[in-house]
């Protein structure tokens, strides 16, 4: 299995250019929370010093990992301290919850990410309601 996670944490001021590159790029599905936290922007004297942003999570065959992490750089980029940061995580093991079943292999055309089990059904995984 070579699944990644692509994690990237941006300002929420460009969520929207974000999703709409990587549903150019053809990516099915995103999960994403709101996050508070501080990195070089920090000022810890100021009520309220943390800053909120977004946390995007996808999950990807490897062979489009780097190409997911890089449209995130590109949408998010501002070039002011705070813009956050992209990484992107080898995944160990995934299972589907609505059957428990291990998949065990992401495929799809060039720039799409459907879960795929190797399993009898062979039904593959869809996101549902925008989340993975």
């Amino acid at each position: 299995m070579d699944i990644k996670n692509v994690m990237a944490i941006v300002r929420t001021s460009v969520l929207t250019e974000v999703e709409d590159r990587l549903i150019r790029l053809g990516v099915p599905g995103i999960t994403v929370s709101r996050v508070k936290g501080f990195g070089e922007e920090a000022s810890f004297l100021t009520p309220g010093w943390m800053s909120a942003h977004v946390r995007i999570e996808i999950f990807a065959d490897a062979t489009q990992a780097q190409q997911i992490a890089e449209t995130i750089v590109t949408a998010a980029h501002t070039g002011i301290a705070g813009d956050g940061f992209v990484s992107v995580l080898p995944v160990e093991t995934f299972y589907r919850i609505r059957d428990g079943r291990e998949l065990h292999v992401l495929h799809g055309p060039p720039g799409v990410h459907e879960a795929a089990s190797q399993i009898s059904d062979g039904e593959p995984m869809r996101s549902e309601g925008g989340h993975t």
